[in-house]
C-alpha cells in the first residue's frame, strides 16, 4: 500500500516481496515525477523495517540521483 504523507513523501507498507518491489517502483516513479519538475533535489528511499519504507523527494540528494539508507 502507498500512502502519500505529503507531495513530497510517500510511505510504503507490505508484507510480501513482490509487493515490497512493486509499491516501491511506483512511488520512485511518482517522485520522480515531482523531482523533474523542481529539478533541484533528488529521492531518498528509506527502510525503516522489511514491510515499511518511505520515499521522499530530498534537498539531501543531488538532483537526478536516488539515495538508498537503512534506518
Amino acid at each position: 500500500m502507498i500512502k502519500r504523507q505529503s507531495d513530497l513523501v510517500l510511505e510504503i507498507t507490505a508484507h510480501d516481496p513482490v509487493t515490497v518491489e512493486n509499491d516501491l517502483n511506483s512511488a520512485v516513479e511518482i517522485a520522480r515525477e515531482h523531482a523533474m519538475k523542481e529539478c533541484h533535489h533528488g529521492i531518498l528511499v528509506t527502510r525503516h523495517d522489511y514491510t515499511s519504507y518511505t520515499v521522499a523527494v530530498s534537498r539531501d540528494v543531488p538532483f537526478g540521483q536516488t539515495y538508498e539508507r537503512a534506518e
